[in-house]
């Protein structure tokens, strides 16, 4: 079996391109190149850039794959290409779409794949939404062979997963829990989250790699563990072996207060962290019968910080959101000394 992915080397796809080739699919890699050191040894390479579609189309003349992923489309003019390079090149396309497109607050927070898509805090999420739209149409009009997959929050060993940081990462957040200051974290730190790790999440993807009960289908692929704000962030702070020092803000705060620094957190909070949400699994559990959480999230997180404290390239400081948090912190303060 052979499987063509494009980027191949992120957070989510380097976990499935491992797993695809442990489990013996011939696995290709369409990128530019630039990161490869982790891929596996026997994975074959189309260095491209997938936005230069004339030169795409000439290295893959005369190629057709049992699978083509996709994981960097995140506009609707990407997949309109992607239907043009494949159509008739592949028996099954695999588009990660994102659990951000379900509707926010949705009617219930029990989600499945049935819930509605709409999200009007996030225009992420609603690209991937027109995404889905225009691959279902293909589907449904030509029967082109697409398979949905929405992650929710996946993480790997590289950065420790976090609700409220800034633009360049969570190691600010985690220096200033281990500095012994306060953290902000949104809301009341009580509403439910799944975090997910990526090893965990490949099993389900590759379950879905040729099966004839994945056309025309989306699949939410999620661990099954639920947590609050608060407990994930204690975890982290367990595992840092230090005291958490949570300062609680409402997500509509730090929206309106963060927009004129660049921080989108009415995308990334009030369009999906700090909603409740648990996922209801079961139609992924029907045609992956051994997808399961291997990864309780007190373990994956042990596992992320001791490899970002012994590599000091993941540790990307942030000074600007560092002062941000501070001030954040002494106007609400200082707001209530006043009233």
């Amino acid at each position: 079996m052979k499987a063509l992915f494009i980027g191949g080397t992120g957070t989510i796809s380097m976990a499935i391109v491992k797993k695809a080739v442990a489990d013996g699919w011939e696995v290709w890699l369409l990128n530019r190149g630039n990161r490869c050191a982790e891929v596996p040894e026997g994975v074959k390479f189309i260095t491209a850039d997938i936005y230069d579609e004339a030169d795409v189309a000439k290295k893959i003349e005369g190629m057709t794959f049992d699978v083509v992923s996709e994981f960097i489309g995140f506009t609707v003019d990407a997949v309109e290409r992607d239907y043009r390079l494949f159509k008739g090149k592949t028996k099954q396309y695999m588009y990660i779409s994102s659990a951000s497109a379900y509707n926010k607050p949705a009617a219930s927070y029990i989600i499945n794949e049935g819930t509605t898509l709409a999200n009007p805090h996030w225009e992420y999420s609603r690209n991937k939404i027109k995404c889905e739209e225009f691959l279902m149409k293909k589907y449904r009009e030509e029967g082109f062979p697409v398979t949905i997959i929405r992650p929710s929050h996946t993480y790997d060993e590289r950065s420790i997963p976090l609700g409220v940081h800034g633009n360049k990462g969570s190691w600010q957040v985690v220096k200033r829990m281990l500095e012994g200051k306060p953290v902000i974290i949104q809301g009341d730190g009580t509403s439910l989250w799944t975090l997910t790790f990526n090893s965990d999440f490949a099993i389900g993807y590759t379950g879905l790699m040729g099966n004839p009960h994945a056309i025309g289908e989306a699949f939410q692929i999620t661990g099954d563990e639920t947590l609050t704000w608060n407990q994930i962030y204690r975890t982290i702070a367990d595992a840092l072996g230090v005291e958490l020092k949570a300062y609680h803000v409402s997500a509509e705060y730090l929206s309106a207060v963060g927009d004129k620094y660049g921080y989108d957190f009415e995308g990334s909070l009030l369009g999906d962290k700090s909603v409740s949400v648990v996922f209801d699994n079961s139609k992924l559990k029907r045609a992956v019968p051994e997808m399961c959480t291997h990864v309780l999230f007190q373990h994956g997180v042990r596992r992320v910080i001791e490899n970002v404290l012994s590599h000091p390239e993941l540790q990307t400081e942030d000074p600007e959101f560092d002062a941000w948090c501070d001030r954040v912190i002494a106007a609400l303060e200082k707001s209530k000394s006043e009233i």
